[in-house]
């Protein structure tokens, strides 16, 4: 299912190749969010064309709207879509988050009040894993509760006891033909409560393990401190996968900790309010300086908008709010964090990926200065 190809041999960082029921993917990989069926702004033609091997979509947000008797109805998740290479389904744990004033935890699940209308639902770990069975996922996510930040110990470690029971019970469940499951580990910002959950999920031998509960607000310093800590207790032979995270310089600093696999709305948000992505930085288009700049997003990209479009033209659109503005900006954007993915599987190939990590985090530190 996953394979080791080759490893650095001044970092932890690794390149892979992971086996899925709709077609292989090469590690280090970046996952466009498609959070509701689509990933915003994108069809799935202009996906394929920029490199995207495999993209997220919600159990909560599809459970919610359109419902699992459309997605039933339409032959799965992919069929719906229109989109087939792989997919992985977040379990709905980060909405135990992120819309923590419409749910209530219990031990079997969160109860929510829907954000749409305010209906009743329920969602636990044997609702999430049949709702993940349905969509035809090719990775299903346990479902969780994603620890905020700041959080006592007691409060990770309660957490923590919650969602290694959910896991368990995730374990059990029937699958989709193929699909595979991957376990979560929280623990807050507690070394040793990581530690734990890595080692009760790996007992369970799920076919790949994520980290959860980084990018909630800590400290960039945090995040790597706990991905040191926990990444050397995953099962070498196993994906690890980053939830949620994050901007380029930290899913290069990731990679050389172990990680495989990320997801964030960040290349897709950024871009739909003005911000490019560049290999020095970030690049606000929508700035008056840019009213009359005739150069490309960025000198030497090879994305649709920086081929055939000038910056002054794309800030023109951003200005009076055309949609192709939106669209240009996220077609660059998602090209350049898989672009980055890309480089960093070359260099890894190479040998080269020490120096390319030195130069990548100058050029972003030079950015900042």
């Amino acid at each position: 299912m996953f394979t080791l190809l080759k490893t650095d041999s001044a970092s932890a960082a690794r390149r892979g190749l992971l086996r899925t029921a709709h077609g292989e993917i090469q590690t280090p990989i970046f996952m466009p969010v498609g959070t509701q069926a689509t990933v915003k702004a994108m069809t799935p033609l202009e996906l394929e064309e920029i490199g995207a091997q495999i993209i997220l979509g919600n159990t909560y947000h599809l459970f919610v709207r359109p419902g699992m008797e459309i997605i039933r109805g339409a032959g799965g998740l992919h069929r719906f879509m229109g989109w087939d290479r792989p997919i992985l389904t977040d379990s709905g744990g980060y909405q135990v988050f992120s819309l923590s004033k419409l749910r209530k935890i219990t031990r079997d699940g969160v109860k929510f009040q829907s954000h749409v209308d305010g209906s009743h639902l329920f969602l636990g770990p044997k609702e999430a894993m049949a709702i993940q069975r349905d969509l035809g996922s090719d990775i299903a996510m346990t479902f969780d509760e994603c620890t905020p930040f700041p959080a006592t110990r007691r409060q990770a470690q309660d957490s923590l006891r919650l969602t290694q029971r959910w896991a368990a019970l995730c374990r059990e469940q029937p699958r989709a033909p193929g699909q595979l499951v991957f376990g979560i580990v929280q623990g807050g910002m507690h070394e040793e409560l990581r530690a734990e959950a890595a080692a009760d999920l790996v007992k369970l031998d799920f076919d790949g393990y994520a980290l959860g509960g980084l990018s909630v607000g800590e400290p960039e310093t945090e995040m790597y401190r706990i991905l040191d800590a926990a990444v050397p207790c995953l099962p070498a032979e196993k994906p690890h996968y980053l939830m949620g995270v994050g901007t380029p310089p930290q899913i290069v600093e990731a990679v050389a900790r172990g990680i495989d696999m990320f997801d964030c709305v960040l290349p897709t948000r950024v871009g739909r309010n003005g911000c490019a992505y560049t290999a020095a930085g970030t690049l606000p288009v929508k700035a008056g300086r840019y009213k009359a700049d005739f150069r490309p997003i960025e000198e030497g990209c090879a994305c649709y908008a920086c081929r055939h479009f000038t910056r002054a033209y794309i800030r023109h659109l951003l200005n009076v709010n055309e949609i192709l503005g939106s669209r240009l900006m996220t077609v660059h954007n998602l090209h350049f964090y898989l672009d980055l993915a890309r480089r960093i599987r070359d260099h890894l190939d190479a040998g080269t990926f020490a120096e390319f990590r030195r130069d990548f985090a100058a050029r972003y530190a030079a950015a900042k200065a």
